[in-house]
């Protein structure tokens, strides 16, 4: 009986986390990932998540449409834990560059530059 109590009491300390991100690296080194919007981040979101069925314009989806700057930028937090934790793109998925472009440029403070 002890031993049974030691094995659950040690698989819920080890699978218990802090992290929200489904397990994958939160903390993502952005030294050297460009951080462009325009350049870099629009391009990913509008050609994987600003399509029609998913985020494009009239979209009821959560978190709405993402076809402007400002409706990302609104969006970032939601956006950044969904490409974290790859529950997004839906029937897709990102490479890790994608991921830490959208993620460093997120952290930088999404500016839309």
């Amino acid at each position: 009986m002890k031993i049974t109590v030691v094995i659950l009491s040690v698989a819920v300390f080890f699978s218990c986390s802090k992290s929200n991100d489904g397990g994958n690296n939160n903390n993502i080194d952005c030294s050297g990932v460009p951080k462009s919007f325009s350049t870099n981040v629009f391009p990913i979101i509008s050609s994987r998540c600003a399509i029609s069925g998913c985020h494009a314009s009239g979209s009821t989806n959560r978190p709405g449409e993402l076809t402007t700057y400002q409706q990302v930028f609104n969006a970032r937090a939601n956006i950044r834990n969904a490409v974290i934790s790859r529950q997004m793109p839906q029937g897709s998925s990102l490479s890790q560059s994608e991921i830490n472009m959208i993620v460093c440029w997120i952290d930088s403070g999404a500016p839309n530059n």
